[in-house]
């Protein structure tokens, strides 16, 4: 058990795609919710984590002292990698320098797009200056790890419009870019505008051409497309997320937090007030009818599925696993040193790919 999840989830408005769980305007809430998360870390064993991810929300609305003091309150290592979600706004060179300061050596900055009209689309709150200026101050203070955020397939986007994100993209020259498309989730604003006919999604066939597009950009300029949906310079994985498609356990805190812990996946609770009170009453905040007991077989069927994930890596070959032997008939998956990886078809078709291991 080596890698810690804290989950931070307040913001300053609700983005117009976002689905997450989070609260809107409780900075009140922002010093109790930091004590009550050292307490639920205490409610388990004392591990030493070698990667600490805090996620979002919006984990850097907290204040520098309450991340300090969560920090101080886990045990890691000295060369943990501890990233910290951040979105580009309010973000001074001072901030960086703090957080740089109290032990944060990887950044994640949610910039999403260069486009100031699809950033105001999407219902964000800071513009392309602000992306920049982040980026340029998190590198002038001394952030060596970087990872940003892009989301392609927004409404009316066209190839010309990611190709100028892409461009801003090379001139930035992060370590690390996690690409997502967007999805339209049930009980957003884009999907009561979806379905009133305000907005339209992009066709599948440009999606996927956008997401080849992006592949074949960022190679091109020396980024290892190491998983579907990430991009670094050699020796620059998120070590955290690699957790994750390696199917190992981790620990998450905080409310709606997912955990993977004794052989068993479950979420924390989602209303703050009942997690308050369970932490109050020593007890790990757990939602029990989340909870699902990880058989070996499950254990399997998620090792395959996720390690798919990781392009250069895949899985380990077995000859006997007909779905597998089924998938590389089909030219969805092919066979590389007795590793088996998805083809670029497979790539393109992972989630057809990934639904016959459920």
């Amino acid at each position: 058990m080596d890698a810690l999840y804290i989950h931070i989830p307040f913001c300053n408005k609700k983005c117009n795609y976002c689905d997450f769980w989070t609260f809107i305007n409780m900075n009140h809430k922002f010093d109790f919710y930091t004590t009550n998360i050292i307490e639920e870390i205490k409610l388990y064993p004392e591990f030493q984590y070698k990667s600490i991810y805090f996620g979002g929300g919006t984990p850097s609305l907290l204040s520098l002292k309450n991340i300090g003091d969560i920090l101080t309150n886990v045990k890691y290592e000295k060369n943990a990698e501890i990233t910290l979600e951040l979105n580009p706004n309010n973000m001074t060179l001072q901030n960086l320098l703090e957080l740089k300061k109290l032990g944060i050596n990887r950044l994640s900055i949610g910039i999403q797009s260069f486009n100031d009209e699809v950033l105001k689309l999407l219902g964000r709150d800071h513009s392309s200056r602000d992306s920049i200026e982040t980026y340029n101050n998190a590198i002038k203070v001394g952030f060596k790890n970087i990872s940003i955020d892009l989301i392609f397939a927004t409404p009316n986007q066209t190839m010309e419009d990611l190709n100028k994100d892409l461009e801003k993209i090379k001139e930035l020259n992060p370590n690390h870019i996690s690409i997502y498309s967007l999805i339209w989730e049930e009980g957003t604003f884009f999907w009561k505008q979806k379905n009133e006919g305000k907005l339209s999604e992009v066709s599948e066939d440009l999606e996927a051409d956008m997401y080849e597009r992006i592949i074949e950009t960022l190679t091109s300029q020396g980024y290892i497309h190491y998983e579907i949906s990430s991009f670094c310079k050699p020796g620059f994985e998120s070590l955290h997320n690699t957790k994750y498609w390696d199917n190992k356990e981790f620990i998450g805190v905080g409310v709606s937090a997912t955990s993977y812990f004794e052989n068993r996946r479950y979420s924390n609770k989602k209303n703050i007030h009942k997690y308050f009170e369970d932490i109050k009453n020593n007890l790990r905040p757990i939602d029990f009818d989340s909870i699902e007991i990880i058989s070996l077989e499950e254990k399997s069927k998620l090792s395959k599925m996720l390690g798919l994930r990781q392009l250069n890596k895949g899985i380990e070959y077995d000859k006997n696993d007909e779905i597998i032997n089924k998938l590389i008939m089909n030219n969805l998956l092919f066979l590389e040193n007795e590793r088996v990886k998805l083809t670029r078809k497979g790539l393109l078709l992972a989630n057809n790919v990934f639904v016959e291991f459920v």
